[in-house]
């Protein structure tokens, strides 16, 4: 691990304390772990080396996520949603091809604006209502939108928690779902890293070792999500969104 041998100590205390809260975080709401690492561990790594570390946590911890309560529960879920798995899959797929048609700057504010809007209406009591009989279309749509934005950017989160925010999924099923969606997202991207060269003989070791304090955080993270009632659960996802949806916006302003 000659990565981590050549750093020095403050760098290494920073890279652990990173990870640590990063899984703390996901273990408590579901997500934010990519966000979180990238950004903090880009302060003291170069760009490409940052992106290898969070990817071996990211596979790991979205497994465990969707499958913490076992696969049939996991598969349940997968079900219930298959909807929107299948609009977003189709519309990833589609939209991947079309990267060069929108900016990148361009397409970051595009996810961040409606988001942070849709979480401070929400923040402030606002409850839309979203009809049952018009599930499939809402699916549909909402999926696509996510698809869209995901093929093109790499981000597909922000609008899959606000749907499952909006209908008040059960903080448990919405933990599996997001852990399952992820999860393939996340196994895409460690494929496309391991033919793209920034997973290699240097970073794998690097991203492996990022699992123990990422798990580590994880595992607290869920104590807290298991003890937290639904309601703070949904203000704790929004303030996280929020904050998400901001950081989307700041990069795409600044870049």
């Amino acid at each position: 691990m000659g990565i981590v041998t050549e750093l020095p100590q403050i760098a290494l205390l920073l890279i652990v304390s990173v990870a640590l809260f990063a899984g703390f975080v996901k273990g408590a709401v579901g997500f934010g772990m990519p966000l979180i690492m990238i950004s903090g561990l880009a302060t003291v790594l170069p760009a490409d080396v940052a992106l290898a570390a969070l990817i071996v946590p990211t596979v790991v911890t979205n497994g465990y996520q969707a499958f913490r309560h076992g696969v049939h529960a996991a598969w349940e879920a997968v079900a219930k949603f298959r909807v929107f798995l299948i609009a977003l899959l189709i519309f990833l797929v589609i939209s991947a091809q079309l990267v060069s048609v929108l900016s990148q700057e361009l397409l970051f504010i595009i996810i961040g604006l409606p988001v942070v809007a849709f979480c401070l209406l929400q923040l402030s009591a606002w409850n839309p209502q979203l009809k049952q009989k018009n599930r499939v279309r809402d699916e549909s749509l909402i999926g696509a939108f996510a698809g869209m934005t995901g093929g093109m950017s790499g981000v597909w989160g922000p609008p899959t928690i606000a749907y499952l925010t909006a209908i008040n999924t059960p903080k448990t099923e919405q933990m599996r779902v997001q852990g399952v969606i992820y999860g393939l997202g996340a196994a895409a991207l460690f494929l496309a890293h391991l033919k793209s060269g920034v997973l290699n003989a240097q970073t794998i070791p690097l991203s492996v070792a990022m699992l123990v304090p990422s798990l580590a955080g994880m595992v607290l993270g869920g104590l807290v999500h298991d003890q937290m009632p639904q309601a703070t659960f949904k203000r704790m996802t929004l303030i996280v969104l929020t904050v998400a949806g901001l950081n989307l916006i700041r990069k795409g302003l600044v870049g």
